[in-house]
């Protein structure tokens, strides 16, 4: 099977460009795969015997034979290291939910970040702040991405700020004219923390109630024991007074 070849994966781009170029409406478009150049570049395999992957990494000289050779290299790009820097420094940014659907796959040629992290139809998150990053690193001059990312942080911090306040203003404005809301996502937090501080400390008066009454106990105890130490010691005292009195007794009798 591995010696044998198959040229029925070679034939989807021939099939495909048929389709395309015979069409029943001709002046009707047809949307073109977005894989269709890629097949074209790269065409399927003819053998079953798989082949070397590229490797996108320079390989280690000393190393004699590369482990992992047939598995698929790692994809590693620029905007990795800047997504992890940002969401390490906010953490609570992954918290809020995001909508990750797009229209045809090319929403983000439409965004022009030389205007600002706000962007029409985007809300605010923190691939914008990386995206606009990655804008004023290769198109401001002597910009270093350490400032870009200073930079760029405080815009998202005001912008973040002008969304609180108009939240803030709105519930204000619904609440004059008889609109109700219920507890917000931090009063419940409140709550349930306040339950299980009140739930430990019946739990940690039970423990400390439990502690005093076995110190009580073996104070009992030791004072008992003193108690009993001194007939004992009366005890011996009386022998060594039979001892003293049998020497005196034999002296009279000599």
């Amino acid at each position: 099977m591995g010696g044998q070849r198959q040229i029925r994966p070679a034939r989807v781009y021939q099939t495909v460009s048929n389709i395309m170029n015979q069409r029943i409406l001709p002046h009707k478009k047809v949307q073109k795969p977005i894989w269709y150049d890629v097949i074209q570049s790269i065409p399927p395999s003819e053998t079953l015997t798989r082949p070397f992957p590229p490797q996108h990494k320079i390989p280690n000289p000393k190393v004699r034979r590369p482990s992992r050779l047939y598995q698929p290299q790692q994809l590693v790009y620029e905007e990795d290291a800047l997504r992890r820097q940002f969401y390490k420094d906010h953490p609570w940014e992954l918290a809020r939910p995001r909508v990750i659907v797009e229209l045809d796959g090319r929403d983000a040629e439409r965004y022009d970040w030389s205007k600002g992290l706000h962007q029409p139809g985007l809300p605010l998150s923190g691939e914008s702040v990386v995206q606009r990053q990655m804008w004023m690193m290769y198109n401001v001059e002597g910009m270093t991405q350490e400032k870009a990312y200073d930079i760029v942080r405080h815009e998202f911090y005001a912008l973040r700020h002008t969304e609180d306040i108009e939240r803030r203003i709105a519930k204000e404005e619904a609440m004059k004219v008889g609109a109700y809301f219920g507890k917000s996502y931090m009063q419940i937090g409140m709550e349930l923390e306040d339950r299980e501080y009140e739930s430990w400390k019946k739990w940690a008066g039970k423990q400390i109630e439990a502690v005093r009454a076995e110190q009580d106990a073996a104070y009992t105890n030791f004072g008992a024991a003193e108690e009993a130490d001194p007939d004992s010691n009366d005890f011996g005292a009386d022998e060594m007074d039979m001892e003293g009195e049998a020497p005196a007794e034999a002296a009279q009798t000599k």
